[in-house]
């Protein structure tokens, strides 16, 4: 037996050091680190590298390059997609056998399962957050023309974004990517969560001494119903009359407002005649403000993360001296060296423990909050002084409303 085949995308570790000669199962030392995980079918391990970590997945032959190519092509088109980084061929392996092949992907920082929210007690608080992030993510895959065919509580995971959760895709191998999805598929892959779902809840309640009346069996039908919402917002197609153009700019804002990239827009004759017209628009992926940040800034963060770092900027650039700058590009990058930068120091500083973006949005509504109860401007550096003295919290819209009156 000698070396396996790697595929691995420029920029990461060549991984030729690991004990490819054994089952992921079998490999208990060395780089491999114990991180919890969800239920899944096939054997998973996590390894670490000054770069970062990895997830490993063994899986047949076939299994293996079709999830790592699905996966390749959904992160072209999507945020919330695990980073698929290479494919492994043991080449003197049967490719039906479980262990023939395997799938690199980055691990996600900061992320958490659903488990791990019921296990820590906070499921009646974020409840709400984990339905519109697992609808929001199944709106932008159906959108990008994803039958996912295998929904479930395993298959995702969240982290927390802004005063919101977002959730991650992180297992495609039974993907099929189409250029369109037909009503009938969408329901279907609804169908299939659904189920999935309700199982998944019944093994949380069992596996904490519970019985099968404490499962969650709702939660799957309350994603569908928050999905049916979402999706029939995006895809209204509105009739307006030829003097309500301004109706078209304000149905472009309040799909950006949901955080949803708008492509062409076409305005059709109405079948009712006269001088209305149907306007259809062509929506994207749900990535508006945090291209919007990156364009301006270079910043990375997630959807609302960079809603709320942009209100920050707007904020700023209202006030000396960055009214006086000759243009908003200058402005914005003003911004990033003299606050942004300084101020996630402090915090990777002061609370190394946390995500830094997601604690810099954490601070920014604490400053909110704390000038809302005083009825003034509380300077940033007084706001993160007091947020620091609460034991910097990572409080929720709600938490903040309660905490500051």
């Amino acid at each position: 037996m000698g070396l396996p085949n790697l595929w691995i995308r420029p920029g990461h570790p060549d991984f030729l050091d690991l004990p490819w000669t054994k089952s992921v199962a079998e490999w208990k030392d060395g780089r491999v680190i114990e991180l919890p995980t969800g239920v899944h079918r096939h054997p998973i391990v996590f390894v670490s590298y000054d770069g970062g970590l990895y997830a490993i997945k063994e899986l047949p032959r076939r299994l293996a390059h079709h999830e790592h190519d699905s996966l390749r092509i959904l992160r072209g088109r999507l945020r919330p997609v695990v980073n698929p980084v290479g494919v492994v061929e043991r080449g003197w392996v049967d490719p039906r056998e479980e262990w023939s092949s395997a799938v690199i992907t980055e691990f996600i920082p900061f992320t958490f399962t659903y488990r791990e929210l019921v296990e820590n007690g906070e499921l009646s608080l974020r409840r709400g957050q984990l339905l519109d992030a697992f609808a929001s993510l199944l709106v932008e895959l159906h959108l990008a023309g994803c039958h996912w065919g295998d929904c479930s509580l395993s298959n995702v995971l969240y982290r927390y974004d802004a005063d919101s959760i977002e959730a991650l895709m992180i297992d495609a191998e039974t993907v099929e990517l189409h250029e369109n999805l037909s009503d009938g598929q969408r329901y279907h892959d609804l169908d299939i969560m659904e189920v999935n779902v309700a199982g998944g809840m019944a093994d949380i309640a069992l596996s904490m001494g519970g019985e099968m009346d404490d499962a969650d069996f709702e939660f799957g039908a309350a994603v569908i119903a928050r999905y049916e919402a979402l999706w029939d917002e995006l895809k209204e197609d509105p009739v307006i009359a030829s003097d309500e153009r301004h109706l078209i700019r304000a149905r472009i804002e309040r799909l950006n407002d949901l955080g949803f990239e708008v492509g062409d827009v076409s305005l059709l004759p109405d079948k009712s005649g006269g001088n209305r017209v149907r306007m259809q628009v062509t929506v994207g992926g749900r990535n508006y403000h945090s291209n919007r940040l990156r364009q301006l800034t270079r910043i990375d963060a997630s959807e609302n993360q960079a809603r709320q770092i942009l209100s920050d900027l707007h904020y700023h650039r209202a006030r000396d001296p960055f009214r006086s700058a000759p243009s908003k590009d200058l402005s914005a990058m003003m911004w990033r060296v003299q606050v942004f930068e300084p101020f996630m120091e402090r915090i990777k500083v002061d609370v190394p423990g946390l995500e830094p973006v997601q604690a810099y949005t954490d601070f920014l509504h604490h400053r909110f909050h704390l000038s809302s109860a005083q009825g003034r401007d509380v300077p940033s550096a007084e706001a993160y002084v007091d947020w620091a003295k609460a034991g910097y919290p990572g409080y929720s819209f709600e938490e903040l409303v309660e905490r500051h009156g």
